[in-house]
């Protein structure tokens, strides 16, 4: 199937395919005329690469998800560490929620007067400075600003 094709059929734009390709997380059969040529499995390695993006893995993570001919060749550790990662964001996120919605109905004069709205200020900031000391650790993670 031709770039055009695996590109409408996957909804994976025809550079992205270019990119993927050329970063080795999958591989074209070759060239027919002025188009590159993929076999009909590049639409599961395409969904796998999607899942793992959701997921939040990055590409060189993904890209080790493949064996040499492309088929899935998954570290159930690696799984098992970012669903714990995962849920780690969750609990975070889910604490952040609260403290918002507290803050959204405390009866205080002022934030400035709520302890739990000064507490969840006080943890956006310890975290805002524990992620700028650890960008760069985790290899192929863009740094946050």
């Amino acid at each position: 199937m031709d770039i055009a094709e695996v590109a409408r059929r996957s909804g994976v734009p025809a550079s992205a395919l270019r990119f993927y390709e050329e970063k080795g997380l999958i591989a074209s059969l070759g060239r027919q005329g002025q188009r590159r040529s993929f076999a009909p499995q590049i639409l599961d390695q395409l969904a796998l690469i999607s899942l793992g993006q959701s997921a939040g893995f990055t590409l060189e993570e993904i890209r080790s998800m493949f064996a040499p001919g492309g088929a899935p060749a998954i570290d159930r550790q690696m799984l098992a560490a970012k669903a714990d990662e995962l849920d780690a964001t969750i609990k975070r996120l889910q604490a952040m929620s609260n403290g918002l919605r507290h803050a959204a109905a405390c009866p205080a004069p002022s934030h400035a007067e709520c302890p739990t709205f000064q507490r969840l200020v006080q943890a956006a900031a310890a975290s805002a400075h524990e992620r700028k000391h650890s960008k760069g650790l985790r290899k192929g993670t863009p740094p946050t600003r």
